[in-house]
């Protein structure tokens, strides 16, 4: 074999190594497609903004009326997500996501021509039952990845991603489209994780790194950090979602046009992949949790802060974008601690559910709160919520840091 040929080969195995990477267990497609069936029972959610506005323009709903419609959604998805506790280590998920998937898209089609709040309201709730079903078992199965924290970074870079387009085009189409077009918006990004479901692998149960080296019984031992770090993603998603449901009304209240609102929440999501990705890649590093969770939820409790300036249109743009950011890093952080206290899934289903009832009730508690234009409580609220967060997160963070410096070391 000569050189020109020998070199010919060894690039082709290069090629074929990536390419299996790629698609493999821990490949950068597969953990796209993860993301994306993770995502489409909630997408809904990083779109709330212009879910919220779709209807108060387009079926002529009160802020208060859509702002229940937004969180009776979520909060079916918690119902959904408590429900997949009890099932994620005995189904078939892969045809059960099938299933559900396809009874998402149903459900959204329905919406598109129900007019009375009441009804929407019902339909809404059972739509999110099915979406909380399919988050809760994606969630465990991103759980069972041998990088749980990077693949939780990847389905926060395709939720912000994709949420980002959304909330930087809807608005612009619901004048010509009516309020439809944000179902549609919904049923082509549940077409595409359907269309990706079978490439997935088969994702067995694993015990945690921690259970197999140390031998630890985790239940015992890890129940009240657990809690507190359940308790953290309860606080963080209402303290995100209350101000980020009413972000567009907040920015007409300061008389901001819908044209730079727009451009701003889109840009601001973009800018979350920016936290997605930097989550891939301290993952693969040996920096901790502590500190960078500490750092990240105290940043956004100053971001969120600075909403209370946004008659200055910088102010409202650039704490938009500094929140997007830290948003997506702080969550698949969280949810990436829960998941290395329990590598079957079930206590990453449980996260799912804090999420989403913190998801729902931080629209609830704003459109309770919020009355005509009472957005400086609704901000100082959140920031209150963001540094009780904080505190609950420490410890879980820290346990976990010095654990694996036991496994380092041994």
């Amino acid at each position: 074999m000569n050189k020109h040929d020998k070199d010919n080969n060894e690039s082709v195995s290069v090629e074929c190594n990536s390419a299996r990477y790629f698609f493999s267990e821990t490949g950068t497609a597969v953990n796209i497609a993860l993301a994306f069936l993770t995502s489409a029972g909630l997408f809904y959610a990083n779109i709330m903004p212009v879910l919220v506005s779709g209807l108060v323009e387009g079926l002529g709903f009160s802020q208060k009326t859509a702002g229940i419609i937004g969180s009776a959604n979520i909060y079916g998805a918690a119902l959904g997500a408590f429900i997949s506790i009890f099932i994620v280590k005995r189904i078939k998920w892969k045809f059960v996501c099938l299933i559900l998937l396809l009874l998402l898209i149903s459900i959204d089609i329905i919406s598109m021509f129900v007019s009375n709040a009441e009804s929407l309201i019902a339909v809404r709730f059972v739509h999110g039952s099915v979406g909380g079903l399919i988050v809760g078992i994606g969630l465990s199965i991103t759980a069972r990845t041998k990088n749980a924290s990077k693949a939780f970074g990847y389905l926060l870079l395709v939720q912000f991603g994709c949420g980002g387009l959304g909330v930087m085009l809807i608005p612009g189409l619901i004048p010509d489209y009516g309020h439809q077009i944000v179902f549609f918006v919904l049923i082509a990004f549940s077409s595409i994780a359907l269309l990706t479901l079978p490439f997935l692998p088969a994702f067995p149960v694993r015990k945690s790194t921690v259970e197999l080296q140390l031998g630890i019984k985790k239940i015992k031992l890890y129940r009240s950090p657990v809690l507190l770090v359940l308790l953290a993603i309860f606080l963080f998603q209402a303290s995100n979602m209350g101000p980020y449901a009413y972000i567009v009304g907040l920015g007409k209240n300061y008389n901001i046009e819908i044209a730079f609102i727009s451009s701003s929440l889109g840009i601001a999501a973009w800018m979350g992949i920016l936290g997605s990705l930097l989550v891939v890649f301290l993952a693969s590093t040996t920096c901790g949790r502590t500190i960078p969770i500490v750092i990240a939820v105290f940043v956004t409790l100053v971001g969120t802060g600075c909403l209370l300036y946004s008659e200055y249109k910088w102010v409202y743009f650039v704490a938009n974008c500094v929140v997007g950011i830290t948003w997506a890093f702080s969550i698949a952080y969280l949810l990436g601690m829960v998941a290395e206290f329990d590598k079957a899934g079930q206590m990453a289903a449980l996260a799912g559910l804090a999420s989403k009832l913190g998801l729902a009730s931080g629209p609830m508690i704003a459109a309770l709160v919020l009355g005509d234009d009472n957005y400086k409580i609704l901000i100082t609220l959140a920031v209150v919520a963001l540094f009780v967060c904080l505190l609950l997160a420490i410890y879980p963070a820290l346990l976990l840091d010095r654990r694996e410096s036991k496994v380092n070391v041994l």
